[in-house]
Formats: C-alpha cells, structure tokens, sequence
C-alpha cells in the first residue's frame, strides 16, 4: 500500500510543478529548501511533505520519459 497525501498537498505541489518545473530535481533536500523559498510554509513537516511529494513525481516523471525514449 502506498502512502495518501491530502489534496491540498497534492495541489499545492502539482502547481509549483507546473510553476517552476525547471528548478526541481529527484534530490529531496535540494527541494526542501526549494519549497521553503517559494512558498510561505507554515510548519516544518508542511514543507517536508511537499518536497518529498514534490520529488515522488520528479522521480516518476524521468523514469516515465526514459522509459518512452528507450521504446
């Protein structure tokens, strides 16, 4: 079973996503502070959730590009 996120989180994250799709990678820490510059966190686990969602979909979107490219 895998993990459920809120919707907020999920909104929030695809937006910076379609934001500043540029600036992500699939390193988490580098996205946590990342996160903490773009937007006005309120709480430490807030920020952390976003990064780690954040760098989930980073991580599947270059798997799923390599994998369309080797085809």
């Amino acid at each position: 079973m895998g993990k459920v996120r809120h919707a907020n989180i999920k909104r929030v994250a695809k937006m910076l996503l379609e934001n500043y799709s540029g600036k992500f990678t699939a390193d988490y820490e580098t996205n946590k502070k990342l996160v903490e510059e773009l937007v006005n966190v309120s709480s430490k686990k807030l920020r952390n959730l976003l990064a780690g969602y954040i760098t989930n979909l980073v991580r599947i979107q270059t798997k799923t590009s390599s994998v369309k490219s080797s085809q």
